[in-house]
């Protein structure tokens, strides 16, 4: 068991509980507690794979285009920062549904006749299939974003995270109940559930959860994509990770299928994009390709994996309080008010569009001491200074959020 960084003990507990399951588990620095698995946490198993570990918001991750654009060239980006922003906002769809400007997301992918809807029952497929249509594209709510950057050499970047919407959420629902003996749709217990994938229900969740892999790829790029045509800028470089997901891999001579919730594959050369919050510098990563012999070794304990973001500290509701979920109405104060946030905010010189109070800078650890954390298992290859960061509204619920 690989522990990285340091962390409370319920999150040590569930690592512990996840390891009596797993063959090989770790945990990266930006840790904290899940459902059943810590977000951060890694996990290897023999040819099954656990719905819960994967998660709710299958495919969840981030993508990040570099641009050939400058902060300094003839476009004038610096000083049109506000109206990029608004317009940004006004094209792209936080929340359920496309709703917004931009109505040409590729909702005719060839994944949407891909075989794997067949492994869902006919009286679920249609419907499951249009609401993941008019999903596509959408961002969500939560610490889901879209950002515009400037990185060390003023070389403008746009990264986007987000997963598989709706569609996610109703393939780990929906296998969870299965599991469980009850039938599809049943609202049951967030349980470990471990699933052999040569058996039929792990078979068919393994064929949706690549599906909704496939799609959570769809939207992200589209969403990074047409941001940048907003710049009128062009693609030089897509770097784009789940880090929701399963995977087979091979560690150590042994085959297995390797769980990450809330994590980055970092294998030697592989990139990653992590994000820090809305008043924080990213990351453009790599796994290390020069380590020397007890860093190589750490990166195989973690499965060649590492950070997806800075790690929360606290939770939503102790951040920004408790509000009725009807009428908004105040219940309780959190610790962040909107002065803090504002003051964090404006002193980076960030442009903010939408966002709570939970996601202020405040409820994250700081990037740069997570990443040291993992021990040079990765390399920094870019600092992403935020410019434009463009959330949901606060008061935008959204069942997929997280």
């Amino acid at each position: 068991m690989q522990i990285f960084g340091q962390h409370d003990e319920k999150t040590i507990l569930q690592l512990q509980d996840v390891a009596s399951r797993a063959d090989r588990v770790a945990l990266m620095a930006d840790g904290h507690v899940g459902y059943v698995m810590p977000i951060g946490g890694v996990a290897a198993y023999r040819d099954q794979v656990s719905v819960v570990g994967v998660g709710f918001d299958i495919a969840c991750g981030n993508a990040a285009i570099r641009t050939d654009l400058t902060i300094d060239d003839e476009t004038g980006i610096a000083a049109r920062l506000d109206e990029l922003a608004d317009e940004i906002q006004e094209t792209i769809s936080f929340g359920i549904g496309r709703k917004n400007r931009a109505n040409d997301a590729p909702v005719d992918d060839p994944l949407f006749e891909d075989p794997a809807w067949d492994a869902l029952q006919a009286s679920v497929r249609g419907n499951l299939r249009e609401k993941a249509r008019s999903q596509l594209g959408t961002v969500g709510s939560g610490n889901h974003y879209v950002d515009v950057f400037a990185d060390e050499r003023g070389t403008i970047w746009v990264g986007v995270h987000f997963g598989s919407r709706g569609l996610g959420h109703t393939i780990a629902s929906g296998f969870l109940a299965l599991s469980q003996g009850a039938p599809w749709g049943s609202r049951v217990p967030e349980r470990e559930t471990l699933l052999h994938i040569g058996d039929p229900l792990g078979h068919d969740y393994w064929a949706l959860m690549n599906l909704a892999g496939r799609y959570a790829y769809a939207g992200r790029e589209w969403v990074a994509r047409k941001v940048v045509s907003l710049l009128g800028g062009r693609e030089m470089e897509l770097i784009h990770n789940h880090h929701n997901f399963a995977w087979p891999e091979e560690h150590g001579g042994e085959r297995y299928i390797v769980v990450r919730k809330g994590a980055t594959p970092a294998f030697p050369g592989q990139k990653g994009f992590v994000g820090g919050s809305m008043g924080d510098n990213a990351v453009i990563v790599q796994g290390a390709l020069t380590a020397d012999e007890e860093t190589r070794a750490l990166q195989e304990a973690a499965l060649y994996s590492t950070v997806h973001g800075a790690g929360r500290v606290m939770s939503r509701t102790e951040a920004a309080g408790k509000r009725h979920r009807r009428s908004g109405r105040q219940l309780s104060r959190g610790k962040v008010s909107p002065h803090m946030m504002e003051d964090w905010i404006r002193s980076k010189g960030v442009v903010l569009r939408g966002g709570g109070l939970d996601e202020s800078p405040h409820v994250y650890r700081r990037l740069p001491d997570v990443l040291a954390a993992q021990g040079g298992t990765v390399e920094v290859l870019h600092e992403l200074r935020p410019l434009i960061v463009v959330m949901a509204g606060a008061d935008l619920f959204d069942p997929y959020k997280d």
